[in-house]
């Protein structure tokens, strides 16, 4: 098996990967903002989910498809972008939409007053089965993720070793370290709320995100395979 060191040296890495912000971050913060820190977890469920299912895949040569051919790789792009301009899309439509409800429920309440409930009306249109989904969405439409998964994890193990138990510790620490890493900034994100509260009663925290989304797609599309 892998040993405790290297092991360790394998998680600060997956440390670095997890809390560098990239979509599933955003998607994550995004969701805490709108729906709670709870729910978001819904989010990140689906992208641990997405890992596991990416590991798999590399495991089986996925990666070696993707870097030989120039079709299935430029397809994966285009569907990881468009998803996320999607997204995007969807953020922005959801900030006008909360600007409109602030304003019907008397815009500007007191400052010192508790955090505004979350719009009913809002938070019905996203059950949780549709915020996983998102997360999962995030995580299998990123070409990057596949080639950073095949490229690290092959260096942790250990020849002469069953390859299948080794593969299983380092997906549930990546996963774990995922999670530990979304879960943190959705907890970040509630807590600026307060402060923050006219800010993201008016939409701008969502804009934000949505201009983010649309970012992280298009530099999608300009990805390169290796």
């Amino acid at each position: 098996m892998i040993s405790a060191p290297a092991l360790g040296l394998f998680a600060g890495f997956a440390g670095v990967a997890s809390f560098t912000p990239g979509p599933a971050v955003m998607l994550a913060v995004n969701n805490a903002m709108q729906f709670g820190w709870r729910r978001s977890l819904w989010s990140s469920m689906g992208n641990i989910s997405g890992l596991l299912t990416l590991s798999a895949l590399s495991a089986l040569g996925i990666n070696a498809v993707l870097q030989s051919s120039a079709t299935a790789f430029t397809v994966l792009k285009t569907v990881g972008a468009l998803y996320l301009i999607w997204l995007g899309i969807q953020q922005w439509r959801r900030a006008a939409a909360m600007r409109r409800a602030a304003l019907a429920h008397g815009a500007e309440p007191a400052r010192d007053s508790a955090p505004p409930a979350r719009n009913a009306g809002t938070a019905a249109q996203a059950p949780a089965r549709v915020l996983y989904r998102r997360g999962l969405g995030v995580a299998l439409t990123n070409p990057k993720a596949i080639a950073f998964i095949a490229a690290l994890f092959p260096q942790f193990l250990r020849s002469g070793h069953a390859a299948l138990p080794q593969y299983a510790l380092l997906t549930g620490t990546f996963m774990a370290m995922s999670l530990l890493a979304l879960s943190s900034y959705a907890a970040l994100a509630v807590l600026a709320r307060r402060p923050l509260r006219r800010w993201f009663d008016a939409g701008w925290p969502q804009r934000a995100s949505a201009g983010v989304f649309c970012a992280f797609g298009l530099a999608m599309l300009r990805l390169h395979r290796n």
